[in-house]
């Protein structure tokens, strides 16, 4: 018991020392912007590489609407879900493979919904396929400032390869708010409805933090929880990211508290530009999945206004030094955006009511009604053929059951039968045992026997015992006729005496 708990305090102490070593060399990425003039209100590590996750989605809309503004697709454009798109891990809306959905309906679905399979849908539709997207996505990065992104994908699933920084997504989410002004309530839909399905925006500030009004969340557990989130107030446009935090509450407590410090602040003519950021001295993102994902606990969601309080108060002192291991300028950052302590039990004010906007799939509404409707009577025959074939199963189940227990009861009566009359047989054929009476005599010998002999039983003559005759007084008169019949007698006893030799 001692060296199990000795074991337990020694792997904590690795894990918190190696922890600790790691919080000197990596700083979450967190940016603070003037979305109009672009002037830099506040920075920490914003060209470091980081793994973008979801706001990868951003990168794939601009794209899209490039596309639509230069006449190539429409928004009417139908886009068709492939195997491969249909594969896509969640979060996903699960479309079959050959559903076919419009671009207007995709790029709501992936900036509410942040559906995987949709965002893939989109590239290889309107790329031929995902690797020549995303070859359009970096072309487009490059074109509109974006220095340290790297795209292989248009959904921001784990790729090793694919990076970009806090300052690429601040310049990115200027570029959509210049070039496409007529599409952003785009990033700030509440809600969408799929047939009778409502599903909130993952973006836990919208309806929660006064005047937030874009634009995309992301988590995966190399890179964390990232948001690029915008809020107006006053007349003022504020753009914050905020990367690699422990969980959707942190992530989200502290863009509000960026939002806060952003609008009490005025960019200054000595300010930098997102431009003028120097670029990082770091080869590679890190791998922050060992701090973020930690296999003892349930796996960290990033779903809704509820993902704002999954992780509790008791979040890990050692992961909010490493996230939050730069310090800030004091004069700059008087309120404690990264201070743990100031993190710990907080949340957000409840969510305003969802105002959910339509989405479907085919062409139309009336179309998708139909589809779904369809859909709905396949899947419920198909439920309905499944509970059958259940019930057959049972019952088959049961039949075998019966049948079985039954010949095995008729096999126990016939063995039981066939021991009996083998008992019977063998009492008939078994040699009865021999009995002796009191005399000691064989019970099995016939009382009239008195003894069994390999002597032939002797003639009747012979039978019968010998006697001498009566011995006679002599005669006086007649001595001499008394001497024949005596030696006559003699004779006979001889004669016995040869039969028994």
């Amino acid at each position: 018991m001692v060296n199990r708990v000795w074991g337990r305090l020694i792997g904590s102490l690795t894990a918190l020392g190696l922890m600790a070593g790691a919080a000197s060399a990596v700083t979450a990425p967190i940016l603070v912007v003037d979305a109009e003039s672009g002037k830099v209100l506040y920075s920490q590590g914003a060209t470091d590489p980081w793994y973008p996750a979801s706001i990868t989605k951003l990168m794939t809309t601009y794209v899209a609407l490039d596309m639509v503004r230069q006449g190539k697709v429409s928004l009417d454009t139908l886009l068709t879900v492939s195997p491969a798109a249909a594969a896509e891990p969640p979060s996903k809306m699960g479309f079959k493979p050959g559903t076919q959905i419009t671009l207007d309906n995709a790029l709501k679905i992936i900036m509410v919904k942040s559906a995987n399979d949709v965002s893939w849908a989109i590239g290889e539709g309107l790329g031929g396929s995902v690797e020549g997207f995303a070859d359009m996505m970096n072309e487009t990065a490059h074109r509109i400032g974006m220095r340290e992104s790297r795209w292989y994908n248009p959904n921001g699933l784990p790729e090793p390869r694919q990076w970009t920084s806090a300052r690429d997504m601040a310049v990115l989410a200027r570029a959509l708010m210049r070039d496409f002004p007529n599409q952003q309530n785009l990033f700030s839909i509440s809600a969408i409805q799929f047939g009778k399905s409502v599903m909130a925006n993952h973006n836990g500030l919208l309806g929660r933090y006064p005047g937030a009004d874009g634009m995309k969340t992301g988590f995966i557990c190399s890179g964390g929880f990232n948001v690029v989130a915008t809020a107006t107030r006053g007349g003022r446009r504020i753009i914050t990211v905020v990367m690699g935090q422990p969980s959707a509450r942190e992530r989200d407590i502290k863009a509000a508290d960026l939002f806060d410090y952003g609008f009490g602040q005025s960019a200054g003519w000595t300010a930098p530009t997102l431009e003028s950021l120097p670029p990082s001295n770091v080869a590679a993102p890190p791998d922050m999945r060992p701090y973020i994902c930690d296999k003892r606990k349930p796996m960290p969601v990033d779903e809704g206004p509820g993902a704002l309080t999954a992780s509790g108060p008791g979040a890990s002192s050692a992961t909010t030094q490493l996230l939050g291991s730069a310090t800030p300028d004091a004069t700059n950052l008087a309120f404690a955006a990264l201070s743990s302590a100031n993190v710990r039990g907080r949340t957000l004010p409840p969510r305003a009511p969802l105002q959910p906007i339509p989405v479907w799939i085919g062409s139309s509404p009336t179309e998708g009604a139909m589809a779904l409707a369809r859909e709905e009577q396949e899947a419920q025959a198909s439920k309905q053929a499944a509970r059958q074939a259940a019930l057959e199963a049972a019952q088959r189940k049961r039949a075998e059951a019966k049948a079985t227990k039954d010949a095995a009861r008729e096999a126990a009566k016939q063995a039981a039968s066939e021991k009996a009359a083998k008992a019977r047989a063998a009492a008939v054929t078994a040699p009865k045992p021999a009995t002796k009476t009191a005399a000691g005599r064989d019970k099995s010998v016939p009382a009239t026997t008195s003894a069994y002999t390999a002597v032939e039983p002797a003639p009747k003559a012979a039978a019968k015992p010998a006697h001498k005759p009566a011995a006679k007084k002599p005669e006086a008169a007649k001595p001499e006729a008394a001497k024949p019949a005596a030696k006559k007698a003699d004779k006979k006893p001889a004669k016995a005496k040869n039969d028994e030799s």
